[in-house]
């Protein structure tokens, strides 16, 4: 049977025996506690056994004596330099940072955050880019199912609520240009406005906008749960992709829907606002339409359908990256697919501003 913890004390130098465990300790950090005498040395040669809870015992009391500590073997050592090192103070309350300090820092870690989230969509995007070329070279792997029902999803299920918001923006552009336009006059070039800012501007911006909430977060959310099911795990050990089965499927359904959709935004706004210009500005369906093909360049189409695979491309890619980024628990679910959608509509924005540009400088204005 294992000896109780105890110890004696010869001319200041006091020897441990027994083992220095829970199990064992007994009374002794009670008699340590009051013992008063001189400690110079401690011996623990004699010790067999010493766990955590025994070296803090004789570290707080050689502490407490300021005596030094001898005869430990090997692990004993390492055991008790693990106590030793755990005993730092620990703070009670946060230090009192300024609130210039602090925004400073919040602003610093958000810049640090973007940029890394920057870098991994790029790599994301060069990964996707690969899947892709893989999937070219070997014509067999490629999810022709999966891609179709992606197309139902994006495309077909989204023109009922694409098709109601493109009316009502149409109705809106030409009722506001209407207001603004009589002042001068001029209500004719409503026609104008509404045909020039829906195929050029608003039905591809505002079908991206819409495409991300819908899609994106269903993206996000669908992969970031088979992340946390580890379906994704399942599907590397087995051999298969998980860029080409679930990435490229429905990256290549975002481009090839968002063109389709894009001009059926565009045509249903420029109905909207053509019933609102026979309606309250007398203008005949025949003559709005007359007017439509002699103010509207057809590069106006062209620059809608140039932008809308390459918003596709990207609303798909962030929500497929956002949701590989998922681990831990359902919460990161929800706080991917926000950044989902807040990421796609940022960079969509930001991408239709450099194709204004684009587009300005090579004349197609």
């Amino acid at each position: 049977m294992r000896a109780l913890a105890d110890f004696s004390d010869d001319s200041g130098a006091m020897r441990f025996t027994g083992d220095l465990v829970l199990a064992r300790l007994g009374d002794l950090p009670t008699r340590l506690d009051d013992y008063s005498g001189a400690v110079s040395v401690i011996d623990l040669s004699d010790v067999s056994r010493i766990d955590t809870i025994g070296a803090w015992v004789i570290h707080r009391f050689a502490q407490r004596t300021g005596a030094k500590i001898e005869g430990l073997r090997q692990e004993q050592r390492a055991l008790f330099d693990q106590v030793v090192n755990a005993d730092q103070p620990v703070p009670t309350r946060q230090q009192h940072v300024s609130s210039f300090n602090r925004v400073l820092g919040e602003v610093g870690e958000a810049t640090v955050t973007a940029g890394r989230t920057l870098v991994g969509l790029l790599g994301f995007m060069g990964a996707t880019l690969a899947a892709l070329a893989s999937v070219i070279r070997h014509p067999h792997r490629f999810r022709f199912n999966a891609t179709v029902q992606r197309f139902e999803v994006v495309g077909v299920s989204a023109l009922g609520i694409i098709g109601l918001m493109s009316f009502l923006i149409g109705i809106v552009i030409a009722q506001q240009g209407a207001v603004q336009l009589r002042q001068f006059g001029a209500e004719v070039l409503t026609i104008n406005l509404i045909g020039r800012i829906t195929l050029r501007e608003l039905g591809v911006l505002m079908t991206a906008i819409m495409v991300a909430g819908r899609s994106g977060s269903a993206f996000a959310a669908q992969i970031g749960t088979m992340k946390l099911t580890e379906e994704v795990d399942a599907m590397r050990t087995i051999g298969v992709s998980p860029m080409e089965a679930l990435v490229v499927p429905r990256t290549i359904a975002a481009v090839v829907m968002m063109p389709l959709l894009g001009f059926y935004a565009s045509l249903v706004a420029i109905i909207g606002g053509g019933l609102l210009c026979w309606w309250q500005l007398d203008i005949p369906p025949v003559t709005f339409v007359a007017r439509l093909r002699e103010v509207v360049p057809i590069t106006d189409l062209y620059v809608g359908l140039v932008k809308a695979p390459v918003f596709g491309a990207i609303i798909a890619i962030a929500g497929c990256f956002q949701g590989m980024q998922v681990k831990g628990d359902a919460e990161q679910v929800g706080m991917r697919t926000t950044a989902a959608v807040v990421q796609a509509i940022f960079l969509v924005i930001v991408l239709d501003a450099f194709f204004a540009v684009f587009f300005e400088r090579i004349g197609w204005i």
